[in-house]
């Protein structure tokens, strides 16, 4: 069995340049070429894992299926190569501080003074190389967060130049930076790379390989100067322009031969070029598209980052449906009854969105009364389903008090109450219930006939569930609880039968849509708001 290889992929100028797409389409390279592979993403907040943050500081908290709250960019890795991520692809500086404390109050070290020094980097050291040891992959791409010169990133670089030493041949670096161009000079400009370059040298790493970002092309000619500037072979220094889609990544690195300089650094035989057929497929269907359908989002936050996974989704789905999907945002604080009809009247479809707290709950409850009343095709995840729950109690079953005990802890109709196993917990941080669970799926429902399958597992991430005690009413009214865990009993997925589409799940179906296998939700919703369309015109 041959060594595991360590790729680790920083990045420097500013934030945001797309380290993880980069680490993602490599991954999917290699993957092409019969690697077995995995991704892991490093973050240097203190937070313990990004569970706790607000998006608008961090974007989504994607959520492995084995319950781990995690970065975003684990969502990348998952779209992009099919692999399914665990809790041991993301590390925090907090989590990795907090193992490192443990160990000190159980008496591990012997008495030792605890320092950055070696028990720091040790730690990460320890958790770079977890993944490789435990499962004998061929490659582990690890992703460092933010940029290189931030304070609270010295001890991650400091544990990959030691790594680096230690591992030999066996690991490499991939440094992302971003070349700006100049309006008035009209010049791209390399001397921010040669600066974050110098940076990572003065921590004692010389990048293998840069992945240059940016908005024009760059000639072969000033990528020679950076490559001689930077101490790097003249075909080690690859472009990344802006691409009309993150899935064009792949094809744009293939073409430059990130993957061959990968293989030929480590001194491995490179082959024939994987054709990514699949991949290719996929991106002519999207290409081909020309219809449009309309989709609102409905939630609180205005950030496309705070909805990533449902976005990524919407847009497979559309490909899939042979449509491109135009994705409208509604705040729904800004929604009344007044108002809710020219803001959703022209859409095709509506995903009431999911989230935690009071804001902006109210407009999400009118949204799904008019799109009920109004036969529109629509999708609740998570707290939209539970909306959906509250609505159909106020309106149809007439409790016009019906809430959620996270918004009213003293309503007479709690429709939505805490989890029983949730009810002493105090600390906020991974103590939902996450990751993935059992469905299992009525037949001659929707959702079983969607799923074609009368088990499904799915991820979760909430505190809250329906009240079962109100599953007999709202049954015989219309709302039907097709999906239920058959291990808690708890309610998985309602729908109404009556109308065309209008489905609510518990958990999050945007997790597990990948490129290659979306999810069957979302397929069928979006094609759903097609037909919608259709009608209408």
């Amino acid at each position: 069995m041959s060594e595991t290889k360590y790729i680790f992929v920083t990045g420097g100028v500013a934030s945001s340049l797309g380290k993880g797409i980069i680490a993602a389409s490599l991954g999917k390279l290699l993957q092409a070429r019969g690697f077995n592979i995995t991704i892991q993403k490093f973050d240097p907040y203190i937070n313990i894992d990004p569970g706790t943050l607000n998006p608008y500081e961090h974007g989504e908290c994607y959520v492995t299926e084995d319950g781990k709250e995690t970065d975003l960019d684990l969502g990348h890795y998952e779209r992009f190569t099919g692999i399914k991520t665990t809790q041991y692809n993301n590390y925090t500086t907090g989590r990795i501080y907090q193992s490192v404390i443990d160990k000190e109050r159980r008496g591990d070290y012997l008495g030792k003074t605890i320092q950055v020094i070696p028990h720091i980097t040790d730690e990460i050291k320890r958790a770079m190389l977890y993944m490789g040891k435990k499962h004998h992959y061929d490659f582990v791409i690890t992703e460092i967060g933010g940029t290189v010169g931030d304070i609270e990133g010295q001890p991650f670089l400091e544990a990959i130049r030691q790594l680096k030493w230690e591992l030999g041949k066996n690991a490499l670096t991939i440094h992302l930076t971003y070349v700006p161009y100049l309006a008035a000079a009209k010049e791209l400009k390399t001397k921010p790379t040669q600066h974050s370059v110098k940076e990572l040298q003065h921590v004692g790493i010389q990048p293998d390989m840069l992945v240059l970002r940016a908005e024009h092309h760059l000639s072969a000619s000033l990528r020679a100067k950076v490559a001689a500037f930077c101490n790097v072979d003249a075909d080690a220094v690859v472009q990344s322009l802006d691409v009309p889609s993150i899935y064009e990544v792949p094809l744009r690195m293939q073409e430059q031969g990130l993957d061959t300089t990968v293989l030929r650094k480590f001194g491995m035989e490179i082959g024939e070029t994987p054709s990514l057929g699949p991949w290719r497929s996929f991106l002519e269907r999207r290409n081909k598209s020309k219809e449009t359908v309309d989709i609102a989002l409905v939630g609180k936050y205005d950030l496309q980052d705070a909805y990533k996974s449902i976005l990524e989704a919407l847009s497979q789905a559309g490909t899939y449906n042979d449509f491109k999907v135009k994705t409208h945002y509604v705040n729904s604080e800004k929604l009344t009854a007044d108002n809710v009809g020219e803001m959703l009247g022209k859409m095709h479809g509506v995903v009431i969105c999911p989230g935690f707290g009071q804001r902006g709950i109210e407009g999400k409850i009118v949204a799904t009364k008019y799109c009920r009343e109004n036969n529109k095709p629509t999708f609740g995840i998570c707290l939209g389903m539970q909306m959906m729950v509250i609505e159909f109690a106020r309106n149809v079953l007439g409790y016009a008090d019906a809430n959620s005990v996270e918004m009213d802890q003293k309503t007479a109709h709690n429709v939505i109450d805490i989890m029983e196993s949730q009810k002493n917990i105090t600390n906020m941080g991974g103590t939902m219930r996450l990751g993935g669970y059992e469905c299992k799926l009525r037949a001659g429902s929707l959702a079983r006939d969607i799923y074609g399958s009368e088990f499904v597992s799915e991820r979760h991430r909430h505190r809250y569930e329906f009240n079962s005690e109100y599953i007999s009413e709202f049954e015989k009214a219309g709302m039907q609880c097709v999906g239920i865990n058959p291990e808690s009993s708890l309610v998985e997925i309602v729908e109404i039968p009556t109308l065309s589409w209008f489905i609510g799940t518990q958990f999050h179906p945007e997790y597990t849509s990948t490129v290659l296998k979306p999810n069957p939700l979302f397929l069928s919703f979006v094609k759903a708001a097609i037909t919608y369309k259709g009608k209408k015109a």
